[in-house]
């Protein structure tokens, strides 16, 4: 088969499911009927590495180094060569979902060699005693291909990494020398594998345009191995790179050694950049019609942005399409035993977006003036469940997973509104910011479409810290919506800050506090500590000034211009915090050592917190003012219940009363209300089910029960029993 462009993503991304770049680019090209072909040749490599032949001939090539020096780990894996060899098939076809019945065996203990990766699993009874053979067999099999991981590393690419591929020569590479360098050596054992890989596929589609997706620092050494073999083996072939990494890293390019291995590299929303550039190619259209373009004109790197080609509407760009992908053969891993934690390793899981860029864009980390995340632009639910249904008949899978940079409220209640009119069974997660948008109500809406997690910035736990940073949020806001998201039955991932400009040793401690007593309480099922980075197009980059930091470099290299070095005069040495935060959190996703100090978690001495012992406990208590408004729509996501009258008898006297049983997937509800109020709620449930387009405020459904001639709307609507109606699907949003 042949196609026009050849969309590629290099290693190494995630191994559970294909980063979704090209499959948006691949859909956007079928609107304008441009032939592509995709792959993920992360995957393939891995594939072709962790296979029996793989295995052979990779211990046949270590067995004939000189091994002197080996690390005893080493040794073990090298001494185990024959039962790797022997059961890694088995393994990949378990991790694929092809071989569940190997779990049992695997979980004896006694199946697959064991080596240093093994020694964490001290508390794997407790971790998976609630859930299940499958998890611990995967946990299991992703150890033994973490030993395999560590002995390609010690002996033949120092580079590899599953998720990061030689991704220290990608980070912070303000001079293209080292990367530059490193191409100049002979291939390395994985490099190898990768270019045959390259080399079939090439010979196969026959592409004019070879497109490559450079996500992450981690894909960048392999991308440009990519381009390298190209241009020397397909000189008339035009190489052109987009992705995250240039659209942030590569924006003040100047190194005209970058253009020996690419063409072309285009910056942010890549349809517009990729047509203009097809058409170029194809003679249709000028160089000085390229949009958002770098490229090489008399030996000079030029940038080309054509400002009166505009980009496409999210409503205009298609449907990803997933077709050429190896859906069937991607492994789920589970490398951390948390639920949540696993989600991004576990499962094939479709990629889509509710919106482009963030409708906050205030945070002062984060590189909102960029326009991957100022334009923000959301699509409509109905359009969103068109591109869902296409992808399932595509893939033949129901999980979405949600790559936002956060999700509007407003669009998840449309969303999820519209999923559960088409009776789609499907489930989804998706990032989100912790605002009290977040009620009750929209939690259980959200739960009931599908959702079954989120993940969030909570950044530092710190009042101050979070006003600095401009996050709109407070720490006890934040504790509410996590309730509510966890009693709705959704998890909930935290990302944390430490380090940010003007942080304090006090603040740190005191937000350590705040996350202990969040998983304490149980609404915080899983987190992760992330160090401030500065970086040129935040806030924080622009105007170090305003935040009392200094920069040490301006970050202005010949190519990769992000990350910036700086100091922080006025806080504390951040740096040696990180250790010690990261153990304690992960003994409390555990559920362990709540009652430990927190100076013993620190090699060295750290202030008391000030937080008081129960700060979340009582902002759990607060009630949250204002959520529910006359203008929020009344929503009933139940079945008719079955209205039964009756007269009821006391001291004498009688009156009508009504029993409304509500039929549930796991119970029944049953309440007694005065017969009048009865007949009136059973008819009003009819008009309010989500099944219909017409939706009622709770203002309309005030006026009708007024109109039906009953009184003390709010006395019967905000009491037991129809309070607690919303157990059984009456939610107001």
């Amino acid at each position: 088969m042949s196609a026009s462009v050849f969309l590629i993503t290099p290693p190494f991304t995630q191994l559970n499911t294909p980063y979704p770049a090209t499959a948006y680019l691949k859909g956007f090209l079928n609107t304008k009927n441009i032939s592509a072909f995709q792959a993920d040749l992360g995957i393939e490599v891995t594939l072709k590495l962790f296979s029996k032949q793989g295995l052979e001939k990779l211990f046949a090539h270590i067995q004939q180094q000189p091994h002197t020096d080996w690390a005893d780990n080493i040794k073990r894996i090298v001494a185990l060569s024959e039962d790797y060899i022997n059961t890694i098939d088995a393994v990949v076809l378990f991790l694929q979902g092809k071989n569940p019945t190997l779990a049992h065996f695997i979980c004896k203990r006694n199946f697959l060699p064991e080596a240093s990766r093994f020694a964490q699993l001290d508390d794997l009874n407790w971790a998976f005693g609630s859930m299940g053979t499958q998890d611990k067999a995967k946990h299991l099999a992703t150890m033994y291909l973490e030993d395999l991981s560590d002995l390609i590393m010690e002996t033949v690419d120092a580079h590899f990494g599953f998720s990061r591929y030689a991704e220290k020569l990608g980070r912070s590479a303000n001079s293209f020398d080292e990367l530059y360098n490193s191409l100049q050596q002979p291939y390395t054992y994985v490099d190898q594998i990768l270019i045959d890989i390259l080399a079939e596929r090439m010979k196969m589609v026959q592409p004019k345009i070879v497109a490559i997706s450079v996500p992450f620092p981690g894909n960048l050494y392999a991308s440009f191995r990519c381009g390298q073999w190209i241009k020397a083996n397909y000189p008339q072939v035009k190489v052109v790179m987009g992705g995250g990494f240039a659209n942030t890293e590569l924006r003040s390019l100047s190194d005209a050694r970058v253009f020996e291995f690419y063409d072309f590299i285009t910056l942010d929303d890549g349809e517009a950049p990729i047509e203009n550039l097809i058409h170029h190619i194809e003679g249709t259209k000028t160089r000085e019609e390229l949009k958002r373009t770098f490229t090489l004109i008399d030996g000079v790197v030029t940038y080309i942005n054509n400002t009166t080609c505009k980009d496409y509407k999210q409503g205009q760009v298609g449907t990803p399409d997933y077709s050429d992908f190896w859906l069937d053969k991607y492994i789920s891993a589970i490398e951390v035993v948390n639920p949540m934690h696993s989600l991004w390793s576990d499962g094939r899981w479709n990629k889509l977006t509710m919106a482009h860029g963030c409708y906050w864009g205030k945070c002062t980390f984060c590189d909102i003036s960029l326009d991957y995340i100022r334009v923000y632009e959301p699509i409509t639910a109905q359009l969103l469940c068109d591109r869902m249904e296409e992808i399932i008949i595509q893939t033949g899978q129901t999980g979405f997973h949600f790559v936002d940079e956060a999700a509007p409220p407003a669009l998840m209640r449309a969303l999820a509104l519209e999923i559960i009119r088409r009776k789609m069974s499907v489930s989804w997660w998706t990032n989100i910011r912790f605002e009290k948008s977040f009620t009750r109500d929209l939690c259980l809406l959200l739960k009931a479409s599908g959702c079954i997690a989120v993940s969030g910035g909570l950044e530092v736990a710190s009042d101050r810290l979070l006003e600095l940073i401009q996050k709109g949020i407070t720490v006890a806001q934040v504790a509410r919506v996590n309730r509510n998201f966890t009693e709705a039955g959704i998890m909930v991932h935290a990302y944390l800050m430490y380090g940010f400009p003007t942080q304090t040793a006090q603040e740190t401690i005191d937000s350590l506090e705040m996350v202990r007593q969040m998983f304490e309480a149980g609404i915080l099922q899983s987190a992760f500590w992330h160090q401030f980075a500065m970086t040129a197009h935040s806030p924080v980059g622009l105007n170090p000034e305003k935040y009392n930091v200094k920069k040490e470099t301006e970050a202005i290299g010949s190519f990769a211009n992000n990350d910036i070095v700086h100091t922080d005069p006025t806080g504390a040495d951040h740096d040696a915090f990180g250790y010690g935060l990261k153990k304690s959190l992960l003994n409390y996703m555990h559920g362990a050592c709540f009652d430990y100090p927190l100076q013993k978690w620190f090699e060295f001495k750290v202030p008391k917190t000030r937080v008081t012992p129960d700060y979340i406990v009582k902002a759990l208590e607060e009630e949250e003012a204002g959520t529910v408004k006359p203008s929020s729509k009344v929503v009933w996501l139940g079945k008719q219940p079955l209205l039964e009258n009756y007269t009821k008898s006391k001291k004498g006297n009688q009156w009508e009363m009504s029993s409304l049983t509500f039929q549930g997937r796991r119970e029944a509800l049953n309440i007694h209300v005065n017969q009048p109020q009865g007949i009136w709620l059973a008819a009003m449930l009819e008009k309010l089910s989500v099944n219909n387009l017409k939706t009622y405020t709770l203002q309309e459904v005030k006026d009708n029960y007024e109109a039906a001639g009953l009184e003390d709307f709010e006395l019967f609507w905000d009491n037991k029993p129809v309070n607690g109606l919303y157990k059984a699907g009456l939610l107001k949003l």
